[in-house]
């Protein structure tokens, strides 16, 4: 593939976990090419080469402020924080450049945000750029469709000890599934404590283990009579997250603007 054909791909959040791995991922990959790299104001990291940073081969993009965003790329992917994301979008907005937002914990507000950029812009928003996690969001609400509410429904998930928001956004991505599987209204009950009598119906119980190292375990539990039903996802690599968030970029190029999420980038069906 030329470097004319490569797809050129700005990151903000560059010297964040996330944001590294997609650093060294577009600089390793010949699909595409770094062409920005993006962090806030006051950053440490702000002037030094994206790569140097990553801890791959050196670049010649040095990290700047969103504010700097570069007119040659053709899509920003975001590994950033809300108000990162708010500013990314902005950004994106102003030169009508596509976006991958892979924040999570984003807020009402936010979210609000995000809509108001897509009236003019194609945006991915997803908690999650693992294949493998959106597959299994699928085969989440495959399997509520059919088993709930006869079913109790449960939800386990485990990250390392710097995660700083709970439950994790794939959690709360399967508990949707699940809803919208089942068709039912359930409430989310996050841990159980005390004397607190047998399981109602309608309840959705989400747990957030935190601790170690782990990248990112998600567990859904189908618990009938007599027999019980799991759904399984680990993660071992950050880098199934960044390879995601650049097959999103790859696709997003050319789409109408509006919000799209991993399951239009897989292709993935709708259920009926």
């Amino acid at each position: 593939m030329s470097s004319a054909e490569r797809v050129r791909v700005g990151v903000n959040g560059a010297a964040g976990k996330m944001g590294r791995r997609v650093v060294a991922l577009a600089a390793q990959n010949d699909r595409y090419e770094l062409a920005g790299a993006y962090e806030r104001d006051g950053h440490p990291d702000l002037g030094k080469d994206a790569g140097f940073v990553s801890g791959c081969a050196r670049t010649g993009v040095m990290i700047k402020t969103i504010s700097a965003l570069d007119r040659a790329i053709q899509v920003l992917i975001d590994f950033s924080t809300p108000d990162g994301s708010a500013a990314c979008l902005l950004a994106a907005q102003s030169l009508g450049k596509p976006a991958v937002i892979c924040t999570t914990a984003l807020d009402a507000a936010h979210e609000k945000k995000l809509k108001t950029a897509a009236k003019t812009i194609p945006v991915v928003y997803a908690p999650n750029m693992s294949l493998g996690l959106n597959l299994m969001v699928y085969l989440t609400e495959v399997a509520s469709k059919f088993l709930c509410p006869a079913y109790d429904a449960e939800i386990v998930e485990i990250h390392h000890r710097l995660k700083k928001d709970a439950p994790s956004g794939s959690a709360r991505a399967l508990a949707d599934a699940i809803r919208r599987g089942s068709g039912a209204k359930l409430r989310d009950l996050h841990g159980r404590e005390g004397l607190v009598g047998a399981r109602q119906p309608g309840e959705l119980g989400v747990l957030a283990v935190r601790g170690g190292d782990v990248v990112g375990d998600h567990t859904v539990h189908f618990l009938g009579l007599g027999e019980r039903v799991e759904l399984t996802h680990r993660a071992s690599s950050r880098d199934t997250f960044a390879a995601g968030a650049l097959r999103a970029a790859e696709w997003v190029l050319g789409v109408p603007p509006g919000v799209y999420g991993m399951r239009d980038v897989l292709g993935l069906p709708e259920n009926r």
